[in-house]
């Protein structure tokens, strides 16, 4: 940990202002900004240019500004989407430079490497560097870290947490040229395309993302001629050293102290004999912060593993999240952090028997127990759960002679957060770490044989609280022709959505399928019901359930384990259901107001029943028929509430 405060931004003088940065502080203000607007004009030309529809759809990439090897590669700036990718891009951008060697990086390469034990993540997400030079010296690095649609491996796409070693996940990319002084470099790009599926989508990508950066690029020379190469610098710095500052002031506040916190991994793809955890001990003293992982599981024997790089994102994000929410991400957010954790664990993965794919899975529990460990400390300014597992759904097959394949579209992939002090949460969001779009259902129709019939919210999910979690989401997908099928819901055993300062703990999740014979769309010609008996007929695929009725019983039932058949085979005309779980409640649900409730009700959030039993709101009337004509029981709510206060 640092053992001198460093000098204030605020209390340099102007002369030690310019001298530290290149430029006066105005400067630098205006500098800063231009470089996030080069970071979101590169990823607004990849959103509007690209192909695959994880880049289209999905927003599933990320661009940085980062310095030179010079001033220590600080990373200034990053683009508004995944925080899974560009809290790992400062050290990727490091590692990658440093063992391709940076003498020998030249005006126009494009570097490459998607190793996630060099970079972070997983293979699919390459991670591109292109040097920018000024007057033959490195002076910045602008970055993306894209991903690809398949980089091969025994799954088509790679979304599964069933593959055992690294030599299944797929084609593993060393620091290597894409693009020599502007001149593609084809025998990468036949490394690539001999080893990947779909090259017709990934081949077009690679060049727009190439093209993205040479914009990146371009842009930050107008800069440079404006400006000059040092203010340019020196506003890459200034930028890490401010959210550094911001965030030593944060940590500042909180209470000195040790706090712990875990979660839990329901198993992996091997069996359901091994439940995982991540443990965290927060210690806190003065502007410094230490997390540390000891006692987190050993990795896991199947491809839920994350690495030391995934981790740290984890720490940093998480503690963004809790402490200092509005200063700018930047490599300067660790500053006044460290993170330990041993080789070999669950979330410090090492190959080749760590492999490493689903990493959210193994890291946003480590964000999630952190949650945990300082709610106390944090008081009001505590943060619900939320639904603690992307459940990704992987599917692929072949209509009229066509191959495709699924990106993360129809699963339980986007679901609710937890409450803060400010309000109710938001019940169709990604998990905290990501930050993406939820493809529209015109679009993954229009990509694979499915009809995306229901996503909708479920009533009486939501973690009770003054102010609610998210409510859980239902997605059912109909599918047209034959397909295999991978499903990953990690976290179903417990209730995910923890509730913080005296709020409650939203519902569980769940996984099922149902054949034609089950319920045949087509026949009934209705939606799959939710409730009246209709699970009975499902196949479990993932939840703690009864075993007759098949519905979620977490007091009772039987937990169902997601691997028991590893690829799922199915005929036209099947379903999948996935039930997220729910987000965390904040505060006393008895000091929910009732005109608060009674909107919940009438929004289908709440049953009138669960009105009154978990609020204790009476309420009148008929929600469905004529929610204008709802009505608050008053002296029934003051009695129901006084007798839920002393029991």
């Amino acid at each position: 940990m640092s053992t001198a405060a460093p000098v204030r931004l605020r209390d340099l003088d102007d002369a030690a202002f310019v001298e530290r940065y290149g430029a006066d502080r105005f400067t630098m203000s205006v500098l800063s900004s231009r470089v996030h607007y080069v970071v979101q004009h590169m990823c607004s030309g990849l959103l509007n240019t690209a192909f695959s529809g994880i880049l289209r759809d999905w927003y599933d990439f990320a661009a940085t500004v980062s310095g030179p090897p010079s001033d220590d590669y600080p990373m200034g700036s990053v683009s508004n989407s995944l925080a899974v990718f560009f809290g790992t891009m400062a050290d990727g951008l490091r590692n990658a430079v440093e063992e391709y060697g940076r003498d020998r990086l030249r005006e126009g390469d494009l570097l490459i490497c998607n190793d996630p034990y060099r970079t972070g993540t997983h293979v699919n997400d390459i991670l591109f560097i292109r040097p920018v030079f000024h007057d033959g010296e490195i002076v910045s690095f602008v970055t993306m870290r894209a991903h690809q649609l398949d980089m091969g491996g025994v799954v088509p796409a790679g979304f599964s947490a069933t593959k055992h070693n690294v030599y299944e996940s797929g084609l593993v990319l060393s620091p290597q040229l894409l693009y020599r002084e502007d001149e593609p470099v084809d025998s990468v790009f036949h490394l690539i395309l001999d080893n990947a599926r779909y090259g017709a989508l990934l081949l077009p990508d690679l060049k727009t993302i190439y093209q993205n950066l040479r914009l990146g690029e371009r842009l930050l020379h107008e800069s440079i001629e404006r400006y000059g190469a040092e203010a340019v610098r020196g506003s890459i710095r200034y930028s890490a050293d401010a959210s550094a500052e911001a965030m030593s002031n944060a940590i500042a506040e909180l209470p000195d102290g040790d706090y712990e916190g875990e979660e839990f991994i329901d198993c992996d793809g091997v069996g359901d004999d091994v439940e995982y955890r991540v443990h965290v001990t927060v210690r806190k003293r003065g502007e410094d912060i230490e997390v540390d992982l000891s006692g987190t599981s050993p990795q896991a024997r199947t491809s839920i593993n994350g690495t030391m790089l995934d981790t740290k994102t984890a720490v940093g994000v998480g503690l963004k999240y809790l402490l200092d929410p509005t200063s700018p991400f930047t490599s300067g957010t660790y500053r006044t952090i460290d993170v330990v954790i041993p080789p070999g664990t669950i979330g410090s993965a090492i190959p080749p028997d760590g492999p490493v794919f689903l990493y959210w899975e193994a890291t946003m529990p480590v964000m999630m127990a952190i949650f945990r460990a300082l709610s106390q400390a944090l008081g009001e300014r505590a943060i619900g759960g939320d639904y603690g597992t992307l459940a990704l759904h992987n599917a692929n097959g072949v209509t009229n002679g066509v191959p495709w394949v699924t990106t993360a579209q129809c699963g339980g992939e986007h679901g609710p957060w937890g409450a803060t002090r400010h309000g109710d949460a938001d019940s169709y969001e990604v998990i905290y770490m990501a930050n993406n779009l939820d493809p529209a259902t015109e679009a993954i129709e229009a990509d694979i044989p499915v009809v995306v019939l229901r996503k909708e919210y479920v009533a009486d999910t939501a973690g009770e609280g003054t102010h609610r979690g998210g409510a859980a989401v239902v997605k059912d997908t109909l599918w047209l022709s034959e397909a295999e099928h991978w499903s990953s819901a990690l976290r179903t055993k417990r209730r995910a959505g923890f509730g913080v300062h005296g709020g409650n703990s939203g519902s569980a999740a769940a996984t099922w399928l149902f054949d034609r014979e089950a319920f045949d769309v087509e026949q009934e010609r209705d939606l799959l019901p939710l409730n009246g008996g209709v699970y009975a007929g499902s196949t479990p695929i993932a939840g703690v359930l009864d075993p007759e009725t098949k519905e979620v019983d977490l007091e009772n039932g039987r937990y169902f384990y997601f691997a028991s058949n590893p690829t799922w085979y199915t005929k036209p005309g099947a379903q999948f259901r996935y039930l997220t779980a729910g987000g965390g409640g904040w505060g006393n649900p008895l000091d929910r107001t009732p005109e608060r409730v009674l909107t919940d009700v009438r929004d289908e959030y709440l049953t009138i029943e669960a009105a009154a039993e978990r609020y204790g709101v009476v309420i009148t009337g008929d929600p469905v028929r004529h929610p204008e004509k709802l009505a608050i029981d008053e002296e029934a709510t003051r009695e129901r509430r006084a007798r839920l206060a002393v029991t």
